[in-house]
């Protein structure tokens, strides 16, 4: 590991700053997925500024009825939280779906946001990668993309997002809390992270020094019946083959309304809009949740080794809808 140096802040606007003046700076909370990187070679900042001990923590519900999830609450307090699982079970799902316990008690919410793909190509320096080293090219395209993405993906890159949290945020409308340069701002989900286009170097639309301090989860009534599924390659602390966040809204054998977002087919946590928009006022039934499946998969673009991925996701989809209706 390359030597580096360690500041410590004292608030957000402290850490920004400290970003500010020195290049090639990052911020370090939970180190979970940046160490990891940092161990690789893959990451090599000349300062890591420590936020850890200032983000919040806690988890509050805000007078509209929103969750205010604190951007240094960890990963496995967010699982546990009661008003998490009663009231947006897929986002207690999908965290608890994603490594080990030890690594969730301390990983945080802000980093699980921002944690790096887990393409091959970009973890192995020996390798080009347009992500890593922009313009090198992207070997994955002919190489090793069984897991990589069918939605979105360009010619400069196919990697897919790892987060599971970011699947079930994204599907809920989450908005995401900012210090900035120029103070604080919001972001939404989707809309935090980027598609590869012709700059896959850019994972989110956040500025260098942006500095996540809180997600809000809107409130939306109809969350509680909601689930989080996830195919992967072996049982435990692997990453989304697939992945499906939904909540569902059903009345009178009708859907009323649904969120529905997939992992591990994308750049992004990918929000199913044209799956939602084609079940809104359909009859609640199988036949319908597959015609909604095959409106958003009809754009995917699978590479050589993982066209089974559309098939996977629709049934992923098809079956996590059935399920909910089914279930009382």
């Amino acid at each position: 590991m390359r030597p580096f140096s360690y500041l410590r802040a004292t608030d957000a606007p402290s850490a920004v700053a400290a970003c500010a003046e020195r290049p090639n700076t990052v911020y370090l909370a939970g180190g979970t997925n940046l160490v990891d990187l940092m161990r690789l070679g893959v990451a090599s900042p000349d300062v890591l500024v420590d936020v850890g001990r200032l983000l919040p923590g806690t988890i509050e519900e805000t007078p509209d009825g929103a969750l205010l999830i604190g951007a240094g609450a960890r990963n496995s307090d967010l699982a546990a939280d009661p008003l998490v699982r009663r009231r947006h079970p897929m986002l207690a799902q999908a965290v608890l779906a994603g490594a080990s316990g030890q690594i969730r008690n301390a990983a945080t919410v802000g980093g699980n946001l921002l944690q790096r793909t887990r393409c091959p190509y970009f973890q192995d320096v020996t390798k080009p990668c347009n992500k890593r080293l922009p313009g090198t090219g992207c070997p994955a395209r002919e190489g090793d993309h069984r897991n990589l993405a069918i939605l979105g993906h360009s010619d400069a890159c196919v990697a897919t997002h790892p987060s599971d949290m970011a699947v079930a945020l994204a599907a809920l409308g989450a908005v995401v809390h900012v210090e900035g340069a120029d103070g604080p701002r919001t972001v939404p989900m989707p809309g935090l992270h980027r598609l590869p286009g012709e700059e896959p170097w850019r994972d989110t639309v956040l500025d260098p020094g942006d500095l996540i301090t809180a997600v809000e989860v809107p409130a939306l009534r109809f969350a509680a019946r909601s689930r989080y599924r996830k195919v992967r390659d072996r049982a435990s602390f692997a990453f989304a083959v697939v992945s499906v966040a939904v909540a569902l809204d059903v009345a009178d054998g009708v859907v009323r309304d649904c969120r529905i977002a997939l992992g591990g087919v994308a750049h992004v946590p990918w929000r199913a809009e044209a799956a939602e928009a084609a079940l809104r006022g359909s009859a609640a039934v199988e036949a319908e949740f597959a015609r909604a499946a095959d409106a958003e998969l009809a754009g995917a673009r699978p590479l050589r080794d993982n066209a089974f991925k559309v098939p996977l996701a629709r049934n992923v989809l098809v079956r996590t809808l059935t399920d909910l209706v089914e279930t009382p």
